[in-house]
């Protein structure tokens, strides 16, 4: 077995969607990003690279790459998936926490599971989401941007 963090952070900004586990979310704002800036699949994609020991979303998918430029998210979990399974592993589990004050995000998160689980190729029951703010407090308090945290058990296949 071998298991991974991954943590992403974006800001807020007027003009882009906000997409978070791959669900378009109503908000007056969404994240900024080269890609759609999906903080949820940045972090399980990143857990899933570092248990692998393949560095993170940067090195596959750099910003300076203009194919990568507005791309959904969960194309490039796909893309990590195959490497996951390339590389002889499965998921096992992944539990993620978002963190943001405002959308509330509680109603999307089945959707999001659903999402993540067809992409993942795992059932629903593996993956956990949890939502918690900050209380106000710093970047997130602020409303100036969200941030994701995951870790993910890998087994061999």
């Amino acid at each position: 077995m071998k298991i991974g963090i991954g943590y992403d952070v974006h800001q807020f900004a007027h003009g882009r969607k906000l997409i978070l586990g791959g669900v378009e979310i109503k908000h007056g704002k969404g994240l900024l990003g080269h890609s759609d800036a999906d903080v949820l699949i940045h972090a399980i994609n990143d857990a899933i690279l570092g248990a692998l020991g393949l560095g993170d979303i940067g090195i596959h998918f750099p910003d300076t790459d203009m194919q990568y430029k507005n791309i959904s998210s969960i194309i490039l979990l796909e893309r990590v998936i195959k490497m996951m399974k390339g590389n002889g592993y499965k998921i096992g589990n992944c539990d993620n926490i978002l963190i943001l004050e405002k959308p509330k995000v509680f109603p999307y998160i089945d959707l999001m599971k659903k999402n993540l689980s067809k992409s993942m190729e795992i059932n629903e029951s593996q993956i956990n989401i949890k939502a918690t703010t900050t209380e106000g407090l710093g970047f997130c308090g602020r409303q100036e941007g969200a941030a994701a945290q995951s870790i993910i058990l890998l087994e061999e296949i």
